[in-house]
C-alpha cells in the first residue's frame, strides 16, 4: 500500500512538472534553426567554459524564452565583451500575445545598451527563410 501511494505521489509531482516547464520546442531546437539559417555556429565555447548560443559573423547571441528576457540581457552582454562582437538576443515568444510585455522590457534595455534584438516563435519553425537576416 506503502508503495501504491508513493508512487501516485512521484506520478503527479514528476507529471505536474513536466507539463509547466513544457514548452513546443526545445531551446535548443530554436537556436539551432535560426542559427543555421543565418550561417552561425552554435553553442561556442568559451575559455571560461560559458557557452554562446550562436555566433554569426556580425554578432555573440543569446537565445531564451521571453520570460527570462532579463537574464539573456546579462548573457549576451557577456558574450559580446568576451567575442569583441555587438550583442544579440533571439527572443522566443511561444505565447506572442502574452509575451509582448517580456518584449518591451527587452527592446527599452536593448536599446540604451545597443543590443540587436530577434524574435522566434513556434510558426518560424517550419520556415527557415524567416530568420535570414
Amino acid at each position: 500500500m506503502k508503495y501504491k501511494l508513493l508512487f501516485v505521489i512521484l506520478t503527479l509531482i514528476i507529471t505536474g512538472t513536466r507539463t509547466i516547464a513544457a514548452h513546443q520546442y526545445l531551446e535548443k531546437e530554436y537556436q539551432s534553426q535560426w542559427c543555421t539559417a543565418n550561417k552561425g555556429i552554435t553553442e561556442k565555447i568559451l575559455q571560461d567554459g560559458a557557452r554562446v548560443d550562436c555566433i554569426t559573423n556580425e554578432y555573440a547571441i543569446e537565445f531564451d524564452f521571453a520570460n527570462k528576457w532579463a537574464e539573456s540581457v546579462g548573457q549576451a552582454l557577456y558574450y559580446s565583451i568576451s567575442l569583441n562582437k555587438p550583442a544579440g538576443i533571439v527572443l522566443i515568444m511561444e505565447n506572442p500575445q502574452k509575451d509582448e510585455r517580456y518584449l518591451k522590457r527587452l527592446n527599452a534595455v536593448a536599446q540604451k545598451y545597443n543590443i540587436k534584438v530577434w524574435t522566434m516563435t513556434p510558426s518560424d519553425m517550419a520556415c527557415k527563410e524567416a530568420f535570414e537576416k
